[in-house]
């Protein structure tokens, strides 16, 4: 049997297998694994032009495995291309893969909006306190968040961090976080809540329960960050650390009335969580 080797000057086969698909602020990739030698690593190149080529201004990033998240892509609806060079170990390198294309789920927060604090951009450096003074929430918000939207406003009134029953420097208690708002009429429609973090507590990101006008509408359960979104606030920045996540739903139109409105989110167990924005919206 004759065994086959990739020599030094042999360029790898094109990448096979890629796939993109698409969802709320991020488009997730895979492809078959290079199996015909040492792989290096992937060069992964994208665009939101479909005519442009691999090169120096498309590359998105390198990395070693089969598969990577292009993440923090806003709220709209954005369609991207993307193909994968193989580099193999020698410095060789494969022609560009077939080029696949995906597009992101838009978020609820394209809407109209009702009430919002913050903006929708996977940053959190909007609000008070942002980004590393959590040490003063309790001399800054003793009586915890309490904002009126269309008054209030995010760098003074809504604190980036909500701390939880975990934490020891905001007293080991539920924190309840308000939204006031006054609607015109009341809403014939289901209203899309959209609550975006920059991140949350790796291991203790525990749950929120979300009401309106006094009534439950659900509890929210987190998804585990980093850790590190109570020393920075900036997800979209090369090399953040940061691991962003979306919680979006329809709320019953009956839970809503005409003229003033409460919403709360109480943190009733686990750590912190690390603001970009939330609100509520109604479809065009």
């Amino acid at each position: 049997m004759t065994t086959h080797h990739l020599t030094s000057d042999r360029a790898p086969s094109p990448v096979t297998g890629l796939t993109a698909t698409g969802r709320l602020a991020a488009i997730d990739l895979t492809w078959k694994p290079y199996d015909g030698g040492l792989v290096d690593h992937y060069e992964v190149y994208a665009s939101q032009d479909p005519a442009a080529r691999p090169s120096e201004a498309t590359l998105l990033t390198r990395t070693l495995y089969p598969h990577l998240a292009h993440a923090t892509l806003g709220p709209q609806a954005v369609t991207w291309y993307y193909s994968i060079v193989t580099v193999v170990a020698s410095g060789a390198r494969s022609r560009a893969s077939r080029a696949v294309s995906a597009t992101t789920t838009p978020s609820v927060s394209t809407g109209t909006p009702l009430a919002q604090v913050g903006t929708f951009d996977h940053k959190g450096l909007e609000f008070a306190l942002s980004p590393n003074l959590s040490s003063k929430y309790l001399t800054t918000f003793p009586h915890d968040v309490d904002f009126t939207y269309g008054s209030s406003t995010a760098a003074r009134d809504w604190s980036y961090l909500h701390p939880g029953p975990s934490d020891s420097w905001a007293g080991r208690r539920q924190h309840t976080f308000t939204l006031r708002f006054t609607l015109d009429a009341a809403p014939t429609r289901p209203v899309g809540f959209a609550l975006w973090l920059t991140d949350a507590h790796a291991t203790l990101a525990g749950t929120a329960d979300l009401a309106v006008n006094g009534a439950t509408a659900t509890r929210l359960t987190f998804t585990g960050g980093a850790t590190k979104g109570s020393l920075e606030g900036d997800a979209t920045r090369p090399g953040s650390p940061l691991k962003p996540s979306f919680y979006e739903l329809a709320l019953d139109a009956a839970l809503f009335t005409a003229g003033e409105n409460t919403l709360t989110l109480t943190k009733t167990a686990g750590s912190w969580i690390a603001y970009d924005a939330l609100g509520l919206f109604q479809s065009s």
